[in-house]
């Protein structure tokens, strides 16, 4: 073998000419492994987000649907139970948050109004409050309400007592009843007002005027002049209305206020389900 071709030694490296990298060789595959790798996002989170925001949208959606076919379905009840008329106003709102009641089985809350129903005879504006409502049957945990009355329905809550009742003025906080009564074969006219109240379930009528013919009196002459059934008449006056009234109905409390009597009652849980307790009650007989 012949030594002319002999191998030239390798340049030596030029600091002014940096030696260039064959793309491929090792120092470029030495950068990319130590250049830093994109970090990948987490797409948990706005997964839970927007799943929370749904499941929001939908207890919403499904809170005003119930308050929405909630009320027609207690009116309905309400109609049902109390024998009222089809076309019967009532307003129906219901407090807190629904769905958990509903989930429970139990509202917390029911408030009932209107401004005019019939019951046992008696028309006026209702307002009742209805608390602890099982919605799968069952008694309330309680009742109460108020019941506002003209002058012509109050009236005929006197029908029985020995008041002259032809005619009733309420004039806040007294009210006047006026008609005749009979004293020796003649027809007096006599009128009478009283402050209404409530005793032990009863009405309570105290007299704190009169007025004989016209003639404005104390009681004493009302006793003199009418004898025994005047002085009757001026004492304070118990009357049981239970008998006009359901069963499951107490009063409670009673007064004029501007040119109405406000009855405030408290209602029997067990209404709900006893039916006798929407029965017109009883008064003692004397």
């Amino acid at each position: 073998m012949s030594d002319d071709n002999h191998t030239l030694p390798y340049p030596a490296r030029d600091p002014e000419h940096p030696t260039l990298v064959i793309p491929g060789g090792a120092d470029e595959a030495d950068a990319a492994e130590a250049a830093p790798k994109p970090r990948r996002r987490k797409r948990w989170p706005w997964v839970l987000a927007i799943v929370l925001v749904v499941l929001a949208l939908l207890v919403v959606a499904a809170e005003l649907i119930v308050r929405a076919v909630l009320p027609g379905i207690v009116r309905g009840m309400v109609i049902e139970q109390l024998d009222l008329p089809a076309d019967q106003q009532l307003e129906v709102e219901a407090d807190g948050i629904l769905l958990p009641q509903l989930i429970g089985g139990s509202l917390d809350t029911l408030h009932l109004s209107t401004d005019s129903v019939t019951l046992q005879g008696i028309t006026g504006a209702v307002d009742a409050t209805v608390t602890g409502v099982p919605l799968r049957g069952g008694d309330l945990r309680g009742a109460s309400g108020t019941i506002r009355i003209d002058e012509s329905q109050f009236g005929s809550l006197l029908a029985d007592t020995d008041l002259p009742v032809e005619s009733v003025t309420l004039e806040e906080p007294n009210a006047t009843v006026s008609g005749s009564v009979t004293v020796l074969g003649l027809s007096i006219p006599l009128s009478l007002t009283v402050l209404p109240g409530v005793a032990d379930g009863d009405l309570e009528l105290t007299p704190v005027g009169a007025a004989i013919g016209g003639l404005e009196v104390d009681a004493d002459q009302v006793g003199s002049s009418l004898g025994a059934l005047g002085t009757r008449l001026t004492e304070t006056q118990r009357v049981c209305i239970a008998d006009q009234l359901p069963a499951g109905i107490t009063l409670v409390g009673l007064k004029v206020v501007g040119s109405e009597a406000v009855i405030d009652v408290d209602v029997d849980g067990a209404i709900a389900t006893d039916e006798s307790l929407l029965e017109k009650g009883t008064c003692p007989r004397g």
